[in-house]
């Protein structure tokens, strides 16, 4: 089912990346910067991201995101944000086995929120247009926990993304809810944050097992969640042994 909302979200986010587009095309990495031939590629794909609006290939549009030793991050990723974007946003890029909480990395080794005003603004509208649009699209090509992880890690905080989700409501918001809820279950059982942080892991497991204990019930019980889910994001909420004694706690190891 389509929500009312789903339209205005999908305009907000096209719009978004059309400023994506106009902010950063022409852009490109660094005259001098460098990388290992042997681990990231040649003299002439470095060559690309010194050229402007060359279109990268795949493989090296990841190897240039996932790479952590930039000398200047910030330029680098300057030059790739009017590719990268829309391809994240298409389900594109492929999903790297540590999650997609590492492209979310890649967006914060850039520092983009201390950049000139209107790209920082150009950055933080494609994040939060990239999210209300998922909240409210039935299927999209990258599931919301995974689009939350990337965002938080890209932003260093949860709480604007959860917030957003609070307010918005409705069948395709309930069922992103459930299915996180479906997913992640398991490791924050375990206290594990369900993805790597880069930071602030424990404050961001906390903040969102409380979310969940607070906002999910209700709003999965109407979407026609399972009472074993329903038991889970209870269990959530309690601690020690009043949560694995409790009759409904699994029977699995950590």
């Amino acid at each position: 089912m389509m929500s009312p909302d789903q339209p205005r979200a999908r305009l907000r986010l096209d719009a978004a990346l059309d400023g994506l587009t106009a902010t950063f095309g022409g852009m490109t990495a660094d005259p001098d910067e460098h990388n290992c031939e042997c681990h990231w590629g040649s003299p002439e794909d470095l060559a690309q991201l010194k050229t402007p609006d060359v279109r990268l290939d795949p493989d090296l549009l990841r190897r240039t995101w996932q790479a952590w030793d930039w000398s200047d991050h910030a330029s680098v990723l300057r030059r790739i944000l009017p590719q990268l974007a829309p391809a994240l946003v298409a389900g594109l890029v492929e999903q790297p086995l540590s999650g997609m909480a590492e492209i979310g990395q890649s967006f914060a080794r850039g520092h983009w929120q201390q950049w000139p005003d209107a790209q920082a603004e150009a950055v933080g509208e494609f994040l939060h247009a990239w999210w209300a649009a998922t909240l409210t699209d039935p299927a999209p090509a990258v599931p919301a926990y995974a689009v939350l992880a990337l965002c938080t890690e890209a932003a260093g905080t949860l709480t604007p993304w959860l917030d957003d989700w609070a307010t918005l409501t409705g069948p395709p918001a309930d069922q992103h809810l459930a299915e996180l809820a479906a997913q992640w279950e398991y490791d924050l059982l375990g206290d594990q944050l369900p993805w790597g942080a880069w930071d602030n892991e424990e404050e961001t497991r906390t903040e969102l097992t409380a979310w969940l204990v607070r906002h999910a019930p209700a709003r999965l019980r109407a979407h026609g969640a399972s009472e074993e889910l329903l038991h889970r994001i209870r269990l959530l909420g309690l601690t020690g042994p009043d949560r694995w004694e409790d009759p409904h706690w699994p029977d699995r190891r950590y």
